[in-house]
């Protein structure tokens, strides 16, 4: 008997350190936990982005409908029918005909 050797097989020492299925198994269980918990840290981040995005977003709206709100009534008083009305007379000299003045056409 040979000194050091307790394998009953004749062949070398790679044979005899095969994984067994239960490391095996082990192994591809702990690569699936670490890469649930990266997919789990990558969505958490997005998630935080995407959220500072329509916060951002929604100050952007608000901003936009107070401006929108501020010119509807810039509008209404550049078109008022009395300032209307003011400025045919002062810069077209513009004016309401008198009543000799109509002519009525008959069809």
């Amino acid at each position: 008997m040979t000194q050091g050797r307790t394998s009953t097989s004749g062949f070398g020492w790679p044979l005899a350190l095969r994984p067994s299925l239960s490391l095996l198994v082990v192994v591809a269980l702990l690569a699936a936990c670490l890469a649930s918990a990266l997919a789990v840290i990558t969505a958490s981040h997005l998630t935080r982005e995407q959220y500072g995005r329509l916060q951002q977003l929604e100050r952007e709206q608000n901003q936009l409908q107070t401006e929108w709100g501020q010119l509807l009534l810039e509008e209404s008083a550049w078109s008022s029918p009395a300032r209307i009305e003011r400025l045919a007379m002062e810069r077209l000299e513009m004016r309401l005909p008198d009543v000799d003045e109509v002519e009525v056409i008959q069809p």
